[in-house]
């Protein structure tokens, strides 16, 4: 069993889990479903606004998708919710993004 198909069948049994969705939808970049990648990283971010991780993945993705305002939007909201986490490595990673872009 690859790991899509792991991925996939462990989202079966918790499909709202944080941490499965964004695994997801790593894995979903690496094969080239940034569509669906980008989906699952609105969907997490819907449900958990708090699981900073994933701005900066989904500001990359995309940045990739040639859309930097959106790049930007993602970035900035990142960083409100890393600011009030206190994650400062979060913080750190998303202000290295967004000041790339502006």
């Amino acid at each position: 069993m690859d790991r899509l198909q792991m991925l996939r069948s462990l989202l079966a049994d918790q499909p709202t889990d944080p941490f499965l969705n964004h695994a997801l939808a790593l894995e979903e970049i690496k094969v080239g479903k940034d569509e669906s990648a980008r989906e699952l990283f609105e969907q997490l971010l819907e449900r958990n606004p708090d699981y900073v991780g994933s701005y900066y993945h989904l500001g990359k993705l995309h940045e990739r998708l040639g859309d930097e305002s959106k790049a930007i939007a993602v970035y900035e909201k990142g960083m409100e919710v890393a600011k009030k986490l206190s994650d400062n490595h979060a913080l750190g990673e998303l202000r290295g993004a967004y000041d790339n872009l502006i």
